[in-house]
């Protein structure tokens, strides 16, 4: 996913704002389950989502106001109830911006834990084979 820095999204010294990275991971993750037949609009309408359990982000060289970045996104693991996605963040000129893991459960309108759904279950299992 790509993602150009604006003006709001740094703070007085010209850098992302610390806080805003849970943004683009949270964009991040969406992206990667839309391009596998995911809307989160649809999930949430049946009943399905997904609460963050933990999350890790090492800071590794700052973003600046109109840098692009490239944020990739893969599952690193998962399990009936949990998804552990990984992200690393490049700018522009290949820079590491970030390397990060938000580790969730998925959970029905009721936010008491369910089974991640059978169909994202399939994507993930073709993502690891691949």
């Amino acid at each position: 996913m790509k993602r150009r820095i604006y003006y709001y999204d740094t703070d007085t010294s010209g850098a992302v704002y610390h806080a805003n990275y849970l943004k683009y991971l949270e964009e991040a993750r969406s992206e990667y389950l839309e391009e596998r037949g995911f809307s989160v609009k649809g999930l949430l309408e049946q009943g399905v989502g997904f609460a963050v359990r933990g999350l890790q982000v090492d800071y590794k060289f700052p973003a600046l106001y109109a840098d692009t970045l490239e944020i990739k996104t893969r599952v690193k693991e998962f399990t009936p109830y949990r998804i552990v996605f990984a992200y690393e963040a490049h700018n522009q000129d290949g820079r590491l911006i970030i390397k990060a893991e938000t580790d969730l459960v998925c959970v029905g309108r009721d936010l008491k834990l369910i089974e991640v759904p059978a169909g994202i279950k399939v994507a993930l299992e073709k993502d690891k084979a691949a």
